[in-house]
């Protein structure tokens, strides 16, 4: 049977610590806000420029795009 010193569960300790602080790290990356893709910001960009189509009701929706 091994002997536990508390330099050993000293050790054990930290190495925990250690870990458990890179998982608060990865999680905390993990809930900021993404970076978008250029090529989709770009897209954006044209899109937004493009002149709006007015639609009027949900009715000229539907007939416009033959929903009904």
């Amino acid at each position: 049977m091994d002997t536990v010193t508390i330099n050993n569960v000293y050790t054990l300790l930290q190495e925990m610590n250690h870990r458990l602080k890179a998982i608060e790290i990865e999680i905390q990356e993990l809930m900021e806000e993404p970076e978008l893709r250029p090529e989709y910001v770009e897209k954006a960009k044209k899109i937004m420029k493009q002149k709006p189509i007015h639609i009027g009701t949900v009715e000229d929706f539907d007939k416009r795009y033959g929903l009904k």
